[in-house]
């Protein structure tokens, strides 16, 4: 296919925008505004609206030509045959949401990837090898918690039985696990969730931002050459529960105040290192207004493109933690409150390991021409502040993908879309419809584009 043939390849904005909001009729959550679409979303993974959603992707699939193989973790390959046998190249991404999530955050890769399949049919594009669309399970790992794991476990790095039993959060007390919620709404799939059952030649995922970068500098596309290190921990702080009234300062072993501690201190040892720490879940005991809470579980979430520097933020933080909850730290963080003589206990579990991951040169000089195309130019180089020309920009992911793991076996790139004041996990997040058509337009020439240098390589 030529250059002039892949111009000629238009995806429509208003039939992508169509799929994006009417799927989104499944799992509606939080109205924000006063428009029609102008909810979040609340579809958690393997829910009833889930299973909708689902059932959506496989019949249009399937109406656009496609054969659809569900897998033992539910993940969804619709495949698009080529004149030649062999793996498909994918544009893949999620359909389920945060709890209080938005209508953008993986829902555009999906519907991008069935436009990229109408607008292939539409044209009567015939390429050279398979292609296809991915809709992965439990990317969110919001109520199943473990993000990513379904990708995880076709990487081979997650067992598929700790995978099945993961047991469900949301609600709180919900007896479900993943297994048995996946036959419950009828997508445990027979084929089993591995790479070498479903391989991928090439997996391209389109995605919103999630943060502020390519809206303030009014770019129209970012190239995403890796996603950065991160770790997830859970701290348990135990203490002594007492009277609020009756226990001075000098006597409690507040687990609580330790905790609000050890979480200042990973604000302060990840700014030195220019890393990110964050705490999003905070469960406490016995939870009553008169009595110092003796028992503390918190998340804690330490993220940067090094390894290195996670590990070393960790490391700090492991010391720091420890240090407060002696009788004798001199940490900053115990500068304002009163010594005790009684301590708390600090232990750590980890939790969850991705590692920094680089995304393969021939994707993403695929998606860079696709991106180029959009406004006519020839492929630029990046600058010092990896700017392509003015209207892209190379860039690191700072939020996990499913696309992590199938870069251990496939090349792979993501494309992301601008982002409303960096607003995501929220139910006003929000890309323009333009900027939904150009990351799908890109996402299109990008596939197709790696379609063509496989024919040239004749694999």
């Amino acid at each position: 296919m030529t250059e002039k043939d892949l111009a000629s390849l238009r995806v429509q904005q208003d039939r992508l925008m169509h799929d994006i909001h009417s799927t989104c009729e499944w799992g509606k959550g939080e109205r924000w505004g006063d428009g029609h679409t102008e909810t979040g979303m609340s579809r958690l993974s393997l829910s009833d609206t889930d299973k909708q959603a689902r059932d959506w992707f496989a019949e249009t699939t399937k109406s656009l030509g496609c054969k659809l193989t569900t897998d033992a973790m539910g993940n969804q390959f619709a495949v698009r045959p080529g004149l030649n046998e062999g793996a498909p190249t994918y544009a893949g991404s999620h359909l389920d949401t945060q709890p209080t999530g938005g209508r953008y955050d993986g829902i555009l890769g999906v519907t991008a990837g069935v436009e990229m399949l109408r607008t292939l049919n539409d044209n009567w594009v015939e390429t050279n090898y398979p292609t296809g669309v991915i809709n992965w399970t439990n990317e969110e790992g919001a109520r199943f918690p473990k993000s990513m794991v379904s990708s995880g476990v076709w990487a081979g790095d997650i067992p598929i039985q700790d995978a099945h039993a993961l047991k469900s959060v949301i609600p709180a007390n919900d007896t479900a696990t993943m297994k048995s919620d996946l036959e419950r709404i009828g997508y445990l799939g027979d084929t089993s969730c591995s790479h070498t059952a479903m391989p991928i030649a090439a997996h391209f995922e389109l995605h919103i931002e999630q943060g502020p970068i390519l809206e303030a500098e009014n770019r129209r596309v970012g190239i995403v050459r890796g996603v950065q290190s991160y770790k997830w921990f859970t701290i348990t702080v135990r203490g002594k529960e007492s009277h609020t009234g009756a226990t001075s300062f000098a006597h409690r072993a507040d687990a609580l105040l330790l905790a609000s501690k050890c979480i200042l201190a990973s604000h302060r040892i990840a700014t030195k290192h220019n890393a990110l720490a964050s705490t999003g879940i905070l469960n406490l005991r016995p939870g009553s207004t008169n009595t110092v809470p003796g028992f503390v579980e918190l998340s804690l979430d330490i993220r940067s493109p090094s390894n290195e520097t996670v590990e070393n933020v960790e490391a700090e933080c492991r010391a720091a933690f420890s240090a407060l909850a002696s009788n004798d730290s001199t940490e900053p963080e115990v500068a304002h409150s009163h010594p005790s003589s009684l301590t708390c206990s600090v232990d750590w579990r980890t939790d969850f390991v991705s590692p920094a991951t680089s995304f393969h040169k021939d994707c993403i000089s695929c998606a860079t021409a696709a991106a180029a195309s959009l406004v006519d130019s020839s492929v630029p180089e990046p600058d010092a502040e990896l700017n392509l020309g003015a209207w892209g920009k190379v860039m690191t992911s700072g939020a996990g993908h499913d696309s992590v793991y199938t870069s251990k076996h496939a090349p792979t790139c993501m494309i992301f879309a601008p982002s409303r004041d960096g607003v995501s996990h929220n139910p006003r997040e929000f890309t323009t419809p333009e900027g939904c058509a150009d990351g799908a337009q890109v996402l299109l020439g990008a596939v197709v584009r790696y379609d063509r240098l496989r024919g040239e390589r004749g694999r």
